[in-house]
């Protein structure tokens, strides 16, 4: 503390992170949220060539509630990491780091993760359905 009691430096208590780091928090996040994903496909594929008794048991766990909600999540964080991966791209290409354009990518990449989500889930929705 300086000799005035104020803070030397802000705390996350007090500072608000822009948009822009926030996502960039969640990138990291939803790349370590794939990594367990791909063990979970990897243990789908095993149960699905060990046969009849071990693929019944993963399709129970799969498409129980909580089975569901991992998948909804693993593929939002799919989509997400996937647009926040090509607005990298962008950025390594030297474009888009004005302010005004990184706040409006921040909203494309939240968006686009939202719309191809609920976009696959209607889409698989609708397959069940029909099948």
């Amino acid at each position: 503390m300086s000799s005035n009691n104020r803070p030397l430096s802000p705390h996350l208590d007090v500072y608000r992170l822009p948009l822009s780091a926030l996502l960039s928090i969640v990138h990291r996040g939803t790349g370590a949220f794939l990594s367990i994903g791909s063990v979970v496909l990897v243990w789908w594929l095993m149960a699905l060539a060990g046969g009849e008794a071990s693929f019944t048991s993963a399709q129970s766990f799969l498409g129980s509630f909580f089975g569901r909600l991992i998948l909804l999540g693993w593929s939002f964080a799919l989509f997400f990491h996937l647009a926040n991966g090509i607005r990298h791209l962008v950025w390594d290409a030297g474009y888009g780091f004005e302010k005004e354009a990184v706040e409006k990518s921040s909203l494309v990449v939240i968006a686009a993760a939202v719309i191809l989500t609920l976009a696959v889930w209607l889409a698989a929705f609708i397959f069940a359905a029909g099948a």
